[in-house]
């Protein structure tokens, strides 16, 4: 989902320097978008469209390719995360028509893609990607073909497609123009002198302007070197109507520098990519059907299942074990990967073994995949990272679609990886027949609807863990406290509160707290308790009071029709009512918001936590 693109169009003297290689730094500055392919294309002075792509990161593949000598009046780029379509040569946008006269670089799913590439065949287009992108230049190439000039071609294209995205074109018979549309991911237009700016993000041209105009969903235009135009899409009586923006009335100016803005106006990635759960749980689960099917069907037939994973992962593994018991009748265990050997021993053929890494690199996880292997099982990959080792030597892979993430402590990986594996255990339960297709169903819906429930969360809910973690920031110790699928949440948001706050924190299954942990209780200890649903309230009850009678400060996570369990509580986070699968997804949120801000308070990086790293490849 995450990608990073660019655009520019300028006039002759606007730069001493190649326009290939302004494209290059502008992408270099968006590396942090995505980093496993990039590409640019260049409309020459002499009318033709060049283009040079590869997979590799920026300094490479620029080196191999010679970004920095390609001249030219405008061009687009684009840097990849891939989801789509592996990376690959030929995945690397930017994406081409038939005639090689359209050039489109774009972040984001074109989740109808399908649909509209079976319609092009049709029409004869033929396509050389795997990618969703592709289908954007045929589209506009098909437009044109019935008369349309270029940019009501492209808005036509723009009119059927259905998903996210930030789009940047270029077209040979309309050279000075970039145009650009934007739906649900980010685009901004920077105003120059003798030139123009589209781009993900800020910084890309920063060294040039700090006008801007940040873009709207819905809204498409272009720009040239001294023009922007900008129209939003309007619905009347069932047609599509554009109708022209006041550009002026939109432009501000921004005093970030460009590490600041790199971050997008965040003072640090990790809350960058707290707020960016939204959007990341959407692109997961907007390709979560035909990336769960195969693996479901296979875990529909199998015995026994193993679920390896590391620190945050394994967290989720436990969320997948708890599931594919309860809701798919399978035997199901999650295991610490640097564990694994005491388990391996027992498995045999017919059993699964799914190892959950975000960088599909850890290498406790990577040994026991091999192990597994090597003793018969079948192994799935769970990872944010295609072509990863660990997707590499599994038998099958799923990607969780969630894009880069650079914070050391992992938030919108986290839920996405829930996401992903509660939908794969629901898929196995329905395929097993212990689920009715009703069940199921209801739980899809509840998935669906947690981009938008993490988002009211953050609304709600930010400021307040703010205020909470004044407190926080001068505590030693605390016990997060949960049951069933709320425990693995607990100990995600304790291992946050280490990881970034140096507070020790320690989880425990709420009903085990008394038979020792409850010795350390004394006056003012922060005891956090996670309920997930109104069943769990009544067992955690008593839980609430036995700590509060030894003087615990009582914190709560909980649903808004826990009232008794929420009266009981010194401070309550009040979550939607939600199914407790769904819940498992969002009621994190507020976990990892005060860890975030505990942090912050006591002066703190919490993107370079001490000792760690954000991927372990060593034993």
């Amino acid at each position: 989902m995450v990608c990073g693109i660019v655009g520019v169009t300028a006039d002759e003297g606007f730069s001493q320097e190649p326009l290939g290689k302004l494209i290059k730094d502008a992408l270099k500055r968006l590396e942090y978008r995505g980093y496993d392919s990039v590409g640019l294309a260049v409309i020459t002075n002499e009318g033709l469209l060049e283009v040079r792509k590869s997979k590799g990161m920026i300094d490479y593949v620029s080196r191999k390719l010679g970004f920095d000598t390609v001249s030219g009046v405008s061009g687009v780029g684009h840097t990849r995360w891939a989801t789509h379509g592996k990376p690959s040569d030929e995945n690397a946008h930017p994406h081409t028509d038939c005639s090689g006269r359209i050039a489109v670089v774009h972040n984001g799913i074109i989740e109808n893609y399908k649909k509209l590439k079976e319609f092009l065949i049709t029409e004869g287009h033929s396509f050389t990607s795997d990618t969703d992108t592709e289908v954007i230049p045929h589209l506009v190439e098909s437009f044109k073909k019935r008369g349309y000039d270029t940019y009501e071609a492209f808005k036509k294209t723009v009119e059927l497609l259905e998903g996210a995205y930030a789009l940047a074109m270029i077209d040979i018979d309309d050279p000075r123009k970039v145009f650009f549309a934007r739906r649900m991911s980010p685009l901004i237009v920077g105003l120059g002198t003798k030139s123009n700016f589209v781009a993900s993000d800020v910084v890309a041209f920063l060294n040039y302007t700090r006008r801007i105009i940040v873009l709207m969903d819905g809204e498409v235009g272009y720009v040239a070197p001294n023009k922007v135009v900008i129209e939003k899409a309007l619905l009347n009586e069932g047609m599509v109507r554009w109708t022209p923006i006041d550009v002026e009335s939109r432009v501000r100016v921004v005093e970030w520098s460009p590490e600041m803005s790199s971050k997008e106006g965040y003072d640090f990635f990790m809350l960058k990519e707290i707020h960016e759960q939204p959007y990341a749980l959407a692109s997961t689960l907007s390709g979560v059907v035909d990336a769960v099917s195969e693996a479901s069907r296979v875990l529909a037939r199998s015995g026994r299942v193993l679920l390896l994973g590391a620190g945050t992962s394994y967290h989720a593994t436990l969320i997948a074990a708890l599931l594919l018991r309860r809701y798919a009748d399978l035997w199901a265990e999650a295991i610490v990967a640097s564990e694994s050997r005491w388990w391996l021993s027992t498995l045999s053929q017919g059993d699964i073994v799914i190892g959950v890494s975000q960088s599909g690199e850890t290498i406790d996880t990577l040994k026991g995949i091999r192990e597994a292997k090597e003793r018969g099982a079948l192994t799935i990959a769970v990872t944010n990272v295609m072509e990863s080792t660990m997707t590499r030597e599994a038998d099958m892979s799923i990607y969780i679609r969630a894009g880069p993430e650079i914070g050391v402590a992992a938030t919108k990986t986290f839920t996405s990886q829930i996401a992903l594996l509660s939908y794969l255990a629901i898929k196995t339960g329905e395929l097993r027949g212990v689920l009715k297709p009703s069940i199921a169903n209801e739980v899809y819906n509840a998935l669906r609807e947690t981009p938008s429930i993490v988002a009211k969360i953050l609304k709600n809910e930010e400021e307040r863990a703010s205020v909470l973690a004044d407190k926080m920031r001068t505590k030693n110790n605390a016990y997060y406290l949960g049951r069933g699928l709320g425990l693995p949440i607990a100990m995600e948001g304790a291992l946050k509160m280490k990881e970034i706050a140096y507070v020790h924190a320690e989880a425990y299954p709420a009903g085990e707290s008394k038979h020792g942990p409850i010795a350390l209780i004394e006056e003012g200890f922060p005891v956090i308790f996670v309920v997930l649903s109104k069943d769990e309230e009544e067992l955690i009850k008593s839980n609430i009071e036995e700590m509060k009678a030894r003087g615990a400060y009582a914190i709560l996570v909980s649903p808004s029709n826990a009232e008794e369990a929420s009266s009981l509580a010194d401070f309550c986070f009040v979550m939607p009512v939600q199914h407790e699968v769904a819940s498992a997804v969002s009621y994190v949120v507020p976990l990892q918001l005060l860890a975030y801000y505990t942090a912050i308070k006591k002066g703190l990086d919490p993107d370079k936590p001490r000792n760690l790293a954000k991927t372990v490849t060593v034993f």
